[in-house]
């Protein structure tokens, strides 16, 4: 029972295809909102542009299996952002039933941490090989 690139590739298709569609929905209701947290945050706002490669181009990356650390790392990076925009408030809260109220996005960026030093295996493009997989 201890086949550890099979549980990279169980860990990776999910923190990669789940943040996908967080992407996907952007590319179709827009993320221009991005902008004004950036501004509001004395940022510039063209880093919005980045949740492209953050919520889309990562995710493929990670799926895949190639490019898998940098792109865990720009996923993981996106996440902290996320919170640190949207849902500083929440960082010490608990929902309702009792939960983290920031469990997913905690799930999302230990889940990209993860993937980042664990790389991506032997069941991927790369085949697990090279410093960046």
């Amino acid at each position: 029972m201890n086949n550890s690139d099979l549980g990279k590739l169980l860990l990776r298709v999910p923190v990669g295809g789940l943040m996908l569609l967080h992407g996907l929905n952007k590319l179709q209701t827009g993320y221009g909102f991005i902008a004004g947290l950036l501004q509001k945050a004395h940022l510039p706002t063209w880093i919005s542009h980045g949740i492209i490669i953050v919520e889309i181009v990562a995710p493929i990356l990670i799926v895949v299996g190639i490019f898998t650390r940098p792109a865990a790392f720009l996923q993981a990076f996106g996440m902290a952002m996320a919170v640190y925009l949207v849902h500083r408030g929440q960082l010490y809260a608990f929902g309702e039933h009792g939960a983290y109220a920031l469990e997913i996005q905690a799930l999302y960026f230990f889940g990209a941490l993860s993937v980042m030093f664990l790389g991506a295996g032997r069941f991927s493009a790369s085949r697990g090989r090279g410093p960046w997989n």
